[in-house]
């Protein structure tokens, strides 16, 4: 194998070398926290608070994650 990194085509530009945040399930937890927290506002108060608990706990978590910076 060729090791030698590849030269961008034509009016291409190489990305630059910078820092990735590593994949995360927060976004969707969060996701899923909103959307069961506007069903819940339509079916049952039960379903509201497994939203708000599930929104709440997904946005701490990715917080904490940014903030410590885990990888």
């Amino acid at each position: 194998m060729n090791n030698e990194p590849k030269k961008p085509r034509a009016g291409w530009e190489p990305l630059p070398h910078g820092h990735l945040p590593c994949p995360t399930y927060f976004p969707a937890g969060l996701a899923m926290g909103t959307t069961f927290l506007f069903w819940g506002l339509i079916t049952s108060w039960i379903i509201f608070l497994v939203g708000a608990g599930l929104f709440i706990a997904a946005l701490a978590g990715w917080i904490t994650e940014i903030r410590h910076g885990r990888n």
